[in-house]
Formats: C-alpha cells, sequence, structure tokens
C-alpha cells in the first residue's frame, strides 16, 4: 500500500477523532470502499480498531497516531515544508484565544443585571456584533491557511470550510458557530489546530 494512501487516511481519521468509513472518505477524498480497504489494512498492523455497537466506527491505536505522525514527518520533510508549517502555526496561535474568546461571547452573552447568561440567540443586535468580529478574525486566517496549503496540499480544504461556515452565520444560522456535528467555524477551526500539531509532532495537552 503506498504510504500517500495509509497517511491519508490515517490522519483523517484523527481528525475526526472517530467516525465510520462514510466520515473517513470525506475527509480522506477516497471512496468508501477504497478507505475500508486502507483500514483492514491497517488494522492488521494494530494501527486503527474497530467498535460496534451502540456507536459503530473506527479509531486510531495509540501505535497508529503515532505511525501516522511519522508519516507526516516524512511529508513534511519531503516537500522541505517545516519551516512554512511552524511559521503557519505561530500565526494560528496568535489568533486561536481570540477565537475561544469569541466562542464564550458567542455561547454567553450579558443579561439584565450584566450578568452572564446563556445566549438564547434572541437578540439580533448581539448575535450580529459577534459575527462581525468572527469575521475579522476570518479575514485574519484565510491568508495563514492560503499559505499552509501553497506548502502542503491537503491544508486546500481550510479556506473554503471556514469561509462556507461564516457564509451560513451571516445568512442567519447559529448553528455554524459551535455546533459539533456539522462543520461548524468550531469543528473546522479545531481540526485546523489538530492538524497543525499532528503535522509538527506536538501534543495538545502540553500546548501552552
Amino acid at each position: 500500500m503506498p504510504d500517500d494512501e495509509l497517511l491519508r487516511v490515517l490522519h483523517a481519521l484523527r481528525l475526526v477523532g472517530f467516525g465510520d468509513d462514510a466520515v473517513i472518505a470525506e475527509r480522506s477524498g477516497f471512496s468508501g470502499a477504497e478507505v475500508r480497504t486502507v483500514l483492514e489494512v491497517a488494522s492488521s498492523s494494530e494501527w486503527v480498531t474497530y467498535r460496534s455497537g451502540r456507536m459503530t466506527g473506527w479509531s486510531l491505536t495509540v501505535v497508529g497516531r503515532s505511525h501516522g505522525e511519522s508519516l507526516l514527518a516524512t511529508e513534511v520533510g519531503r516537500l522541505g515544508a517545516r519551516h512554512a508549517v511552524s511559521d503557519g502555526y505561530r500565526r494560528f496561535r496568535e489568533l486561536n484565544q481570540p477565537f475561544l474568546d469569541l466562542c464564550t461571547d458567542w455561547q454567553l452573552r450579558p443579561g439584565p443585571d450584566a450578568e452572564l447568561v446563556v445566549n438564547d440567540h434572541e437578540d439580533e443586535a448581539y448575535d450580529a456584533s459577534v459575527v462581525a468580529r468572527l469575521g475579522d478574525l476570518d479575514d485574519a486566517i484565510q491568508p495563514i491557511v492560503a499559505d499552509l496549503a501553497a506548502a502542503v496540499r491537503r491544508f486546500e480544504s481550510y479556506g473554503p470550510r471556514l469561509a462556507a461556515a461564516r457564509a451560513h452565520l451571516a445568512a442567519g444560522e447559529p448553528d455554524w458557530f459551535t455546533r459539533p456535528v456539522i462543520d461548524s467555524y468550531h469543528t473546522v477551526w479545531f481540526e485546523l489546530h489538530e492538524d497543525l500539531l499532528a503535522t509538527l509532532g506536538l501534543d495538545r495537552t502540553t500546548e501552552h
């Protein structure tokens, strides 16, 4: 099996965390049948494990996560892209906390007595102000993901996906800010963060 196929499938599985063939196919760009063939080979090497029951799907093993990072390091070295990815990660980090603050502001808003209350999204002016700030942040992140895509092609989906989530929000669809079960802005941002960490061999739990 070509390393490129294995890399794309293992990496897609790392980004989604847990999923069936269709979910992994959507992220990797392969068909469901192609994904199943790769995963069966990966399972025989104990890089992935399959769980059936109430939740059915694939997940990476510790060994598989490590092997995926090794494949990523090889790819970055072959492309001569480590400096570009490191620089993209540095620029991303400068925007990460402002984005997390935005997510908090989207989920909570000042109540009648200035205390924070759960945002029920009935205050259109408040929501519009947060979406406008997200627009400014999106304007800042788009050049970063464009530079990453120029260095490593698999980063090229992030710009359009973030732009699509922003468009849904501008159209008055609040779920597209932080809802986890769709390609919301937060979902895509989280995957981009994980992609950068994986590509550079870094651990989110030790990130300062």
